[in-house]
């Protein structure tokens, strides 16, 4: 059943654009996302979590066989296949590739916590160190796309955070992402796939070590599958359909309509949506979308996640459209003017001005392209080096520190009723 806002949308299409054209007062429900039905999935993958987790490799072998089509006696990829992959890529990839993890490197270098230790006057010394997690494992899809950069953005932040076990599973690996895990000295690479992938990293088997994190993107079954296993190891986040949010007042509609393409040929449940004041410039949008999609290759998917889920939305002022993205917390936010930024709460990644496209940031001016869909933008922003390390605090009390904070310690201890609590202070006060 069509919601308010498709049937809004339909009766507003621009004559010259299947793209909606909504007023702000009728695209009230395309700030609401999605229920990503789960159910379903969980279901599905839950046996397949559990035979991993009794049967490990024994299971992840027929489960490879049965859905990704493997035929080989072992999930492990050999370090010389991917060398040998290496060795075959063209100079303009390696290029390319170059330039990217130089940027990504050095930004996830940016972003590392630092240690710091400080001195009180009243006798504490208060601090945190930083210390790596011991081992990731990184999901890479292999359906419509392979998609060799996610393996730059997850695997370098691990590298800069000083991670030591590095894991990269991906069902059907292109020459390309095998080539990239021997240029990232990654060792244990396994051709897996799908809940099973997930479950060998999450419980171990014989062949596929357990992981401290697992990252990167997957289809409903994979994040089904990181969702159940959440409270076995870490994940980043789970994901939904990707998303994008371009606000501006005026704009040439050429590149505005492509980067809108841009996210819409990714998966035909992909948004793209279009906040502006100007009537003109969403009727040139829309006409542009068309005009390029004619020449598009990816025009099949990139049309359907325009129909179904895309917009161009007309709002009253350019602050009103900031709150309206609040209410969405994008993946990406496209600002064309960058005074609006202050008014941003949430948002998975930002891209200020007219010359900073999303596929810029997808493969290489540094931050990562690992980032929160469906509104989990509130709570958090993409993968960073960060999310590789653990931030410990450390405190030393002086005698005359422990003297100064006894009495709040031992009143506090005694409310909860924790005698030993206040006692293992006091003993050493009175000696």
């Amino acid at each position: 059943m069509e919601t308010h806002a498709q049937q809004a949308a339909a009766s507003l299409r621009s004559e010259s654009g299947m793209i909606p054209i909504v007023h702000y007062r009728d695209a009230a429900d395309l700030a609401t996302h999605k229920a990503v039905c789960f159910a379903e999935a969980e279901r599905a993958v839950g046996p397949i979590l559990e035979a991993v987790r009794t049967r490990g490799d024994a299971a992840l072998l027929e489960y490879a066989r049965q859905f990704d089509g493997f035929d080989g006696t072992s999930v492990v990829i050999p370090a010389d296949e991917c060398h040998a992959a290496l060795e075959e890529l063209g100079t303009e990839f390696l290029c390319a590739v170059e330039t990217a993890s130089e940027n990504i490197r050095a930004y996830a270098q940016m972003q590392l916590p630092r240690e710091r230790s400080t001195s009180s006057p009243d006798g504490r010394r208060l601090g945190w160190i930083v210390r790596p997690l011991d081992s990731m494992g990184v999901y890479i899809p292999a359906g419509r796309y392979p998609l060799p950069s996610t393996l730059l953005m997850t695997v370098i932040p691990a590298q800069i955070a000083g991670v030591k076990k590095i894991c990269v599973a991906c069902p059907r690996p292109s020459a390309e992402i095998l080539g990239l895990a021997a240029y990232l000295n990654v060792p244990h690479v396994f051709r897996m796939g799908g809940a099973q992938a997930i479950a060998a990293f999450a419980y171990g088997t014989g062949t596929v070590p357990k992981v401290d994190r697992i990252v990167g993107p997957g289809n409903i079954y994979v994040a089904a599958a990181k969702k159940l296993i959440a409270g076995e190891t870490g994940i980043d986040f789970i994901a939904g359909p990707t998303e994008i949010v371009i606000i501006t007042a005026e704009a040439d509609p050429a590149p505005v309509a492509a980067d809108m393409l841009a996210q819409a040929e990714h998966d035909t449940e992909a948004s793209a949506i279009l906040l502006t004041t100007s009537r003109p410039l969403a009727d040139a949008v829309a006409a542009e979308i068309e005009r390029q999609l004619d020449s598009l290759p990816t025009a099949p998917v990139a049309r359907e996640a325009i129909v179904r889920n895309s917009a161009i939305v007309l709002v009253d002022s350019l602050q009103q459209a900031v709150e309206f993205s609040n209410r969405l917390a994008p993946e990406h936010l496209v600002l064309h003017d960058a005074g609006l930024l202050p008014d941003v709460r949430h948002a998975g990644s930002i891209f200020l001005g007219p010359n900073s496209p999303e596929a810029a940031g997808d493969y290489c001016s540094g931050p990562n392209h690992v980032l929160p869909t469906s509104g989990a933008a509130r709570l958090r922003g993409g993968l960073s080096t960060a999310d590789f390390v653990k931030v410990i605090s450390v405190q030393e009390l002086t005698p005359a520190a422990l003297a100064k904070l006894a009495p709040a310690v031992t009143s506090l201890a005694r409310a909860e009723g924790l005698e030993a609590h206040a006692r293992s202070v006091e003993v050493r006060i009175r000696g």
